[in-house]
């Protein structure tokens, strides 16, 4: 049924416990995985203060390798949980993203049958303040999606 499983982490404690799932479900169905990390753009202030102020090429140039370096650390450590266990791995890094629009968009340009992502759980304020990916995801996701809390 499920024979290419995306499975999107940030490296996270939450994240994990998607992996772990999409890890061992992809092993029990003798599926391929892509494991998947999105890297934020620059944090530019919007309006307000700091408005004015705009890096230079060089804090641009230092940032994106940070993010560059933190994406394959994530990706190889998943990678290497993955081959222990058999399973046939993709890395993907999407960076200076969007993390809900580029797991969706992930999915359906690497032919994805399921995506398996972790949950932070929140309700209420928490949830309105800080948003959800999974739950944008679950709301344009071209293919079935397993949340795992």
């Amino acid at each position: 049924m499920y024979k290419h499983i995306l499975i999107p982490t940030d490296g996270s404690e939450v994240a994990q416990k998607g992996v772990d799932h999409g890890l061992s479900l992809a092993k029990a169905l003798g599926a391929r995985v892509t494991i998947l990390t999105v890297t934020d753009r620059y944090p530019l202030p919007v309006g307000g203060l700091g408005a004015e102020w705009a890096p230079t090429t060089d804090e641009l140039a230092s940032f994106q390798e940070s993010q560059k370096q933190s994406a394959e650390r994530i990706l190889d450590a998943v990678k290497r949980a993955a081959d222990k266990l058999g399973v046939t791995a993709a890395t993907l890094h999407i960076p200076e993203a969007h993390p809900a629009e580029a797991i969706v968009d992930a999915a359906r340009t690497e032919g994805c049958s399921l995506i398996v992502m972790a949950s932070h759980g929140r309700r209420g304020l928490g949830r309105l303040l800080l948003g959800s990916q999974t739950a944008d995801v679950l709301a344009h996701s071209p293919v079935p999606v397993l949340v795992v809390r």
